[in-house]
């Protein structure tokens, strides 16, 4: 018995990875490495390079490792993006996950936990999400992670598919130095990347109606959405039922001068952020709650703001070595 974890390879695959090892579960991985690397997936781990949308070697995967369960994390990731690849965006999130979810139902394969995106929400009419806060996605990202759920609650009715789907904003940090986010889009990346490069990082907008006047956003580490992919993947091993979708967030979230206060901290660089207008669009405040992840899948903020910034720093300096 063994769970495929497509795009274990990436960043936050290769902690579920982990985290599953670590679990005395049995974990596969499958991954293109269009966005993965290689040497992210422990060597002890069976790893398939291939993409989801080989229908073949998706099966063939399913067939020679014995595979129970899916845990579907690879994909295309960048929402700003994929306004402007939206073919490419819905080929591999839609298309990709219709070839998957065909091979391993045909292959007896009957649970999927899938890695979804609170981009399904769009700009929310209210501050605190919750799983019932209207879908309204606003890229082509966004509609394919919502389409994806849709899949899942239609094979569950017709092929009796045992399913989830976790939700989550922005995930950071880092569960070992030789994991780390390598995305060109991510926030701490990018202010990392600048301060390395002795440019100062910018904050869009500072008169919001929030605490410090800048923009409140949910952040988990990686790690803690590690062990809520592996609680779920046990759920679903046990018969456990399990809602159609949880949100995984912190419940009040950080302001993004919080943010740029613990990166001076963790890097031991002092700055102080360049103040711009706001950007149009930017919500002054988008939180979700976690709290019937709590209740079914042990969801909990392990971590504080400043270990999410100390590993991911950790992490980028390991990596520069």
């Amino acid at each position: 018995m063994s769970w495929l974890v497509t795009g274990g390879a990436g960043y936050i695959g290769s902690h579920v990875v982990v985290a599953l090892k670590e679990a005395g579960m049995t974990p596969v991985v499958l991954d293109d490495l269009s966005s993965g690397h290689a040497e992210f997936v422990p060597a002890d781990v069976p790893f398939v390079e291939g993409s989801i949308l080989d229908a073949e070697l998706v099966s063939r995967t399913i067939a020679e490792h014995g595979v129970t369960g899916v845990i579907h994390i690879a994909g295309f990731k960048y929402a700003g993006v994929s306004v402007q690849r939206p073919l490419h965006t819905y080929e591999q999130n839609v298309t990709g996950m219709a070839v998957l979810l065909k091979a391993a139902l045909e292959q007896g394969v009957d649970k999927v936990v899938f890695s979804s995106s609170a981009a399904v929400y769009g700009t929310p009419p209210t501050d605190i999400v919750t799983e019932d806060t209207p879908k309204s996605p606003e890229s082509p990202y966004g509609e394919s992670k919502l389409i994806g759920e849709w899949l899942l609650r239609d094979l569950g009715v017709s092929d009796g598919l045992k399913h989830t789907s976790l939700r989550y904003f922005n995930v950071v940090g880092s569960g070992s130095p030789a994991l780390y986010d390598t995305s060109p889009h991510n926030l701490f990346p990018l202010v990392f990347d600048a301060l390395l490069a002795g440019k100062t990082p910018r904050i869009n907008g500072t008169d919001y109606p929030t605490p410090d006047g800048t923009c409140v956003r949910d952040y988990i580490h990686v790690a803690d959405l590690a062990l809520a992919h592996v609680e779920a993947a046990r759920a679903l091993d046990a018969g456990t039922p399990l809602l159609p979708a949880y949100n995984l967030g912190s419940g009040d979230g950080v302001s993004v001068r919080q943010i740029m206060t613990a990166v001076a901290a963790a890097t031991g660089i002092p700055f102080t952020p360049e103040e711009a207008p706001r950007r149009p669009g930017d919500p002054a405040q988008i939180v979700a709650t976690g709290e019937l992840a709590a209740r079914d899948l042990d969801w909990k903020m392990r971590h504080s703001l400043d270990d999410m910034v100390r590993s991911a720093w950790e992490a980028r300096e390991a990596a520069a070595l």
